[in-house]
């Protein structure tokens, strides 16, 4: 599995320094015990702050032990022009200082390092983005390279038209209770030849190795190994949207070329392709949401709609259905975060028989956790059967879904959906077992899937205080060995009363 350590070291800072190692983590008790910014440690992040770590950078001052902590605002480990930066925003008011508690627990090992994504979901992540054209294809709005990087990794902004898609950084922000940090470049060119000669490559390899070979002495490919695997984390090379659906529509997995091949000493990872387009630089959300949806499955996540359905392809339906891996209009659903390492030890509640009553906090806050009911043993990495419940509102991440889906009803309530998690494959490429799309393990989407949403019909599937949710309600039931949800939990679930961004669940087991 992927680790991401700091450098841990108490030293001073050498005049000139470009980056700084950091020490460990203080202890201290269970409050607020600083803010991330607070250069000067007065528990205040203001324009001090700058002017200190500026100086500091420049050779000009130095920091205290804890004051070298509090600087590495990005928490990679250093202290150099980017946690600069993020500090300018802060004092700009365009970010929220990050309070740190004592006795915060640690976000959980993603137990999706297990598969075969190549995009860190835990720390620092890159992303390198170029914006490709043809000589027979061109991008109706032509935005700068400074602007389409500002839309992909500008900072959290809830007053943006684009909001929660306002940026792919600020998205994930928030998704990953800070988690994960994404970052990238942009870079623009044209293909030697007309569109049609790239087409019919169900890889994508022409285009991918024309862009990369040509593009190798101007790019350091090293940046955007983020991890430090000798994987470059993600690429995306997207096109006009004039381009068209049939041979460009979005789509994201392993390079299917030379996966040899070396850049910079790296070698390619999960590459996106695709026609979503920016539309103005006041009118890009279809382009950051599209390829936030993509980039889950450069981390590992599987679609959560169905391929060879028919009419209906939509993976899980109602109020309760909508998530990022499935109709991209919203934040990513429990098991998502759960695979992604996106809780803190203590946001992860298993239940182990009895009667027990659980606190939900709403799922779109840093304190948002779960709660996971065992189909039997649950697997330590979660790659199991059971059943995952969330409290899920119309707040931050998916504050779209009530202006997208505003004919439907919708709002907040409790989700359950009913995980099947295991792993299949070997040391080189694991994948979920029951991917949606996997017609002989789902036997057509009919049997056993990663996921599904219980009582799956277009109505308000979210349940609310007084309900409750047992087997006289459709899909709560584990699988049987033909893949049918037929065989009786034994377990009951009632909700109680929503109170200040809380809810109460209890249940109960024979």
């Amino acid at each position: 599995m992927k680790k991401l350590f700091a450098a841990a070291s108490a030293l001073a800072i050498a005049a000139g320094a470009a980056y700084v190692p950091v020490k460990e983590t203080p202890a201290a008790a269970a409050e607020i015990i600083g803010y991330r910014g607070d250069v000067n440690t007065d528990m205040n992040v203001n324009i001090a702050d700058v002017v200190k770590l500026q100086r500091t950078l420049l050779g000009d001052d130095t920091l205290s032990e804890d004051g070298i902590w509090w600087a590495d605002l990005d928490a990679d480990g250093y202290i150099d022009a980017f946690d600069l930066t993020l500090l300018r925003q802060i004092v700009m008011g365009l970010r929220e200082p990050e309070a740190v508690y004592s006795g915060e627990a640690d976000f959980i090992d993603p137990p999706i390092y297990d598969l075969y994504g190549t995009l860190p979901s835990q720390g620092p992540a890159r992303l390198c983005i170029f914006y490709v054209d043809f000589p027979d294809c061109k991008y109706s709005n032509e935005p700068s390279n400074e602007e389409i990087a500002q839309i992909a990794f500008g900072p959290q902004n809830s007053s943006d038209r684009n909001y929660p898609f306002e940026s792919m950084t600020g998205f994930y922000e928030r998704s990953s209770k800070g988690g994960m940090e994404l970052s990238g470049e942009v870079y623009r060119y044209t293909a030697q030849y007309e569109k049609s000669y790239y087409e019919n490559d169900v890889w994508k390899k022409n285009i991918v190795n024309e862009v990369m070979a040509n593009m190798d002495s101007t790019v350091d490919f090293s940046q955007f190994d983020a991890d430090s695997d000798g994987v470059i984390d993600a690429m995306l090379f997207s096109v006009p949207n004039a381009a068209g659906d049939d041979e460009w529509w979005p789509c994201a997995g392993q390079f299917g070329g030379d996966s040899r091949k070396k850049y910079d000493g790296t070698t390619i990872g999960h590459v996106i392709t695709g026609n979503a387009e920016i539309s103005s630089t006041t009118d890009y959300l279809e382009f950051n949401r599209t390829y936030l949806h993509e980039m889950g499955h450069c981390m590992g996540l599987p679609d959560f709609y169905l391929y060879n359905s028919g009419s209906d392809f939509e993976g899980l339906h109602g109020s309760a259905g909508y998530t990022l891996m499935d109709d991209a209009t919203a934040d990513f659903a429990a098991v998502s975060k759960l695979q992604l390492g996106w809780y803190r030890s203590d946001q992860i509640e298993v239940y182990s028989g009895g009667t027990q009553t659980y606190t939900l906090t709403n799922a779109q806050t840093d304190s948002g956790n779960c709660l996971v009911i065992p189909c039997g043993e649950l697997d330590s990495n979660y790659q199991s059967e059971y059943m995952l419940v969330e409290y899920s509102t119309l707040d931050a991440n998916n504050s779209y879904v009530g202006e997208y889906y505003w004919w439907r009803k919708t709002g907040s309530g409790v989700r359950v959906l009913h995980v099947e998690g295991t792993i299949t494959g070997d040391y080189w490429y694991n994948t979920y077992t029951y991917s949606s799309g996997n017609d002989e393990a789902t036997n057509n989407d009919a049997g056993k899937r990663f996921v599904r949403v219980i009582d799956d019909a277009e109505k308000d599937n979210l349940y609310h205080t007084g309900d409750v949710i047992d087997g006289n309600i459709s899909g709560f039931h584990w699988y049987d060995q033909s893949g049918g949800q037929t065989v009786d939990t034994g377990i009951t679930i009632t909700v109680g009363e929503f109170t200040d961004g809380t809810v109460t669940v209890t249940v109960s087991g024979s």
